[in-house]
């Protein structure tokens, strides 16, 4: 009676559970990775924006406060220089309150991106945003610093004489508004490379 051999196929080790397992461990090392720096960035984003917010509030009231009267002339008889006699300067104030309103409402989505540093869309809304503020943020600076140009300078081809000569804390007063929605332009270019940069996969 011949004996009956059982064989036992063990089989080789199998690689595949192993090699998926370590891609799902290197795949989730590499997203807290990605994570952790985009947290860091939305941080920093958060924090600028609140730096915007005084920036452009600033600016805002300090040229809507821009006002001088000439000292020696009599009650019925006096020059004035406001920013309200310049549409230049009352788009500045209009355009930058704007602006402050809008960097106040984005801090909830800059929020988001902290919770959620891997969140794509709150990034991508603040990204186009930001990119149209800029350009509204821009033209009202570079308007207002023309004028503030023209006041402290003059022009002698159309025989405009510099007031700042006889105005001079009004020059001043508006020269710092201008300076300071120049700061908050950099401001804006720093959360849109922010912003660009979060989007990345990696």
């Amino acid at each position: 009676m011949a004996k009956e051999s059982t064989t036992i196929d063990v089989g080789e080790p199998s690689t595949v559970t192993k090699s998926t397992s370590h891609e799902k461990k290197k795949g989730f090392v590499a997203a807290a990775a990605g994570g952790g720096y985009k947290r860091g960035l939305a941080i920093f984003d958060f924090l600028l924006r609140l730096a915007a917010i005084g920036i452009t509030i600033g600016a805002s009231s300090v040229m809507f406060t821009a006002e001088e009267t000439l000292p020696f002339f009599t009650q019925f008889l006096q020059f004035q220089a406001g920013y309200d006699d310049f549409p230049t300067f009352q788009f500045f104030v209009i355009a930058i309150a704007i602006v402050a309103s809008y960097i106040v409402l984005s801090l909830p989505f800059s929020i988001v991106t902290i919770v959620r540093p891997l969140a794509v869309v709150p990034r991508l809304i603040l990204l186009i945003s930001d990119t149209v503020v800029l350009t509204l943020t821009t033209s009202a600076a570079a308007a207002a610093a023309s004028i503030v140009y023209l006041a402290h300078n003059g022009n002698a081809n159309t025989n405009w004489l510099p007031i700042c000569q006889q105005f001079g804390d009004f020059c001043q007063t508006a020269s710092t508004a201008v300076v300071a929605a120049s700061i908050s332009v950099v401001f804006f270019v720093l959360l849109i490379v922010i912003s660009a940069i979060g989007l990345k996969r990696h």
